[in-house]
């Protein structure tokens, strides 16, 4: 099952919870900010229920942020993976200052979406609460522990799409479960959405305002536009080293060059951040090829995600793939690499004098340490100001490398680039990159 956007989620997942309407009085929905909330308030506004924000924040594992260990909310709430924290050899100090800094951020979430309104009182009330989908299932437990703690009765989770293990481990944990869909392949919630995009705080802010008022409100998402005509949009299946590898290859009408892109562990050719990046590389006449880097079976196998030489060995075979189509023969090919993706990009631009640029977004270039010196291609590292120890392994990684290198840090940013205007700096300094050296290819052409 597919959904257009969280709005086209939020209707559906609505229909499946209508039953409630016959004690809507007793309900109260509560979505999970960002993303829950656009889902939640189509169900609240379905069910006529009130709708209010669980604040909740993912604890991510120290240099691997995307992958979670556990997740913390309001009034002190922990949950913990332990077997993620062991495995990953996190130590009390460094999980000591992840639940720092996550709490600081729920303290600044609550505060901006409530904005001095009381919560909602939950006591002898359902709590309904909906995210937009449930990956390992950390913030979906801390935010119905947080129901709890306030009194609720009842705790009913629900979201369009859960993965399987989450799905079963869940359904002990909450009165009632409602999932539209429990596929059993499952690698990323963003695979099941065709737009993804970041909802921001502002959309949050509108939308709990807009849930406040009696009148129906204005749609707050839409779908995203088709490509202009002229354009090539593909969804493709690429043969790369003995697997077939699903992917979106977008090419504007007169494009200067084309980006592969490599994602994160932990994330796929869905992830929210990449597309925003992408998009706003098309705009400035790039091409862009977001593709998963391992197949579902692999994804399985924790050691395939952390395999930096053969996630470079297929960004390679993916580049060599799109070199083939006829849109892009004569483009200049450039990597941009996020996270354990960018070390990948480094890795595969080594010794390699055909790729015209390489941008890395909070990237990891210590894991491509072997290769670092052989790597000639105009690179860019984008690190975030508040993202220390990446930001320390970014400036020993400069002096390693042939080609022309700069670092740019973005003021306040963390590894996601989460806070206001991060992403978007972000994405302009790769932009430029990719645009001032692949014109330079392109006239040395």
């Amino acid at each position: 099952m597919g959904y257009d956007n969280r709005r086209d989620a939020g209707c559906r997942l609505a229909s499946r919870l209508r039953r409630l309407t016959v004690h809507s009085d007793e309900v109260v929905t509560l979505g999970l900010p960002r993303g829950g909330v656009p889902v939640a308030f189509e169900v609240a506004r379905a069910l006529g229920t009130p709708l209010d924000v669980l604040v909740v924040r993912k604890l991510g594992v120290p240099f691997q942020p995307e992958l979670a260990m556990g997740a913390v909310g309001e009034d002190g709430v922990l949950i913990l993976n332990e077997r993620i924290v062991r495995s990953a050899h996190v130590s009390e100090a460094e999980l000591g200052e992840v639940e720092r800094q996550a709490r600081v951020e729920v303290r600044r979430r609550a505060e901006r979406f409530r904005r001095g309104s009381p919560r909602l009182p939950l006591t002898g009330r359902t709590a309904l609460v909906v995210d937009d989908g449930i990956a390992t299932g950390a913030t979906a437990r801390a935010a119905c522990a947080i129901a709890r703690v306030h009194g609720a009765a009842r705790v009913v989770l629900a979201a369009p799409v859960c993965a399987p293990e989450s799905f079963q481990a869940l359904r002990s944990e909450v009165d009632e479960l409602v999932c539209l869909d429990v596929p059993p392949r499952f690698v990323a919630v963003g695979e099941f959405y065709r737009d993804f995009r970041q909802t921001t705080d502002d959309e949050v802010e509108s939308l709990l305002e807009q849930a406040r008022r009696p009148a129906p409100p204005a749609v707050a998402v839409v779908a995203s536009s088709p490509a202009p005509a002229g354009d090539l949009h593909e969804v493709v299946k690429m043969p790369v080293g003995g697997v077939s590898l699903p992917g979106h290859l977008t090419v504007p009408e007169h494009a200067r060059g084309l980006v592969v892109f490599a994602h994160g562990s932990g994330s796929s050719r869905h992830s929210p951040r990449n597309r925003y990046v992408a998009r706003v590389l098309r705009e400035a006449g790039l091409g862009t090829l977001l593709f998963d880097l391992l197949s579902a079976d692999e994804e399985l196998d924790r050691s395939a995600v952390f395999d930096i030489e053969l996630l470079a060995e297929r960004l390679v075979g993916a580049a060599r793939w799109a070199r083939a189509v006829p849109d892009c023969r004569d483009l200049p090919i450039g990597y941009f690499g996020a996270s354990t993706g960018a070390a990948a990009a480094l890795w595969a631009a080594a010794g390699d004098p055909g790729v015209a640029a390489v941008v890395s977004r909070g990237g990891r270039p210590d894991l491509a340490a072997p290769r670092l010196g052989e790597v000639v291609a105009p690179t860019l590292l984008i690190v975030g100001g508040d993202d220390l120890p990446v930001l320390e392994l970014n400036r020993r990684a400069m002096g390693r490398l042939r080609g022309p290198a700069r670092l740019v840090v973005v003021p306040g940013a963390t590894h996601l680039f989460e806070e206001p205007g991060a992403l978007e700096q972000a994405a302009a300094a790769g932009r430029d990159w990719f645009v001032e050296h692949m014109t330079v290819r392109a006239a040395a052409g």
